[in-house]
């Protein structure tokens, strides 16, 4: 079995409204709490970087998938939401919505669009990411297919 180590450094100096950093080899941002939690709202927060994680793990995987599948696609591209709930101070993520937009060659067959609804569905359970946060934050994904 192969292991893969990545690292973080963090810096917080204050309490909980104030600004820290992170670090990783190619990573390097102020982070604070949102304000939609009455935080400062400087530099990106762990919702959006929880968000970030599925979604480019998500992206990557169904890329691949498509590329595997011999589809010829023009683009790829997506838009996910993070549903994060506040009630009586405990802070729960609760669902992630990923919607991909496939764009195709209009020449290509119908059983190809039934084909890419079942990857879309496969890269969801398959990306690390999402297999991660099995059992304590749904994830669903919603493909849009366009013809170029």
């Amino acid at each position: 079995m192969a292991q893969h180590v990545f690292y973080l450094n963090a810096h917080w100096p204050g309490g909980r409204n104030a600004t820290g950093t992170i670090e990783t080899q190619n990573l390097k941002t102020k982070v604070s709490i949102p304000p939609e939690m009455d935080g400062p709202g400087i530099g990106t927060n762990p919702d959006e970087m929880l968000l970030g994680a599925a979604a480019t793990c998500y992206i990557i995987t169904l890329a691949a998938m498509i590329e595997r599948s011999k589809i010829d696609k023009i683009n790829l591209t997506m838009e996910s939401e993070g549903y994060v709930d506040v009630t009586n101070g405990v802070i729960t993520y609760q669902k992630i919505i990923h919607r991909p937009v496939v764009t195709i060659k209009h020449d290509q067959s119908k059983d190809i669009s039934t084909l890419l609804q079942k990857l879309a569905i496969k890269a969801e359970h398959s990306c690390m990411i999402s297999r991660a946060l099995k059992g304590n934050v749904e994830i669903e994904a919603i493909l849009s297919i366009k013809k170029g």
